[in-house]
């Protein structure tokens, strides 16, 4: 069940349990140098990035604090951090992708340990 996803915009959408998804702005880092720069450099993003493959982020050169969802393989969320800058988060071993947002969203979201979530992958499929 490997996802190889390529570089660039899509759609984050969240299934809140209640019958309306959230559907989010989302930046995917893919290739290597994505994943490296990730948010370096950034005060803020809409929505959320993507990194993959990625078990664990650092927040060294950060600007901002933000939270941090580990997703395993089917893309549900092993569990949620929000990291201050100049942090090494552990990897977490079950983990293959990586969310980064603003910290204080995520709870907002309804991202959750145990809660799954959808990578539309299009440039057509960004939120509107």
């Amino acid at each position: 069940m490997g996802r190889r996803w390529q570089d660039g915009p899509g759609r984050l959408v969240v299934d809140r349990g209640d019958g309306t998804p959230l559907a989010l702005p989302l930046e995917i880092a893919a290739s290597y140098r994505a994943r490296t720069k990730g948010l370096l450099g950034r005060d803020s993003v809409d929505g959320a990035m993507l990194l993959s493959p990625a078990s664990g982020v650092h927040t060294f050169r950060m600007r901002m604090p933000i939270d941090v969802a580990y997703l395993d393989r089917r893309l549900r969320v092993v569990a949620v951090r929000t990291m201050r800058p100049g942090r090494l988060g552990r990897p977490r071993l079950r983990a293959r992708h990586v969310l980064e947002a603003r910290a204080g969203v995520m709870a907002g979201w309804g991202l959750v340990a145990g809660v799954t979530v959808r990578v539309d992958p299009d440039a057509d499929a960004a939120v509107r």
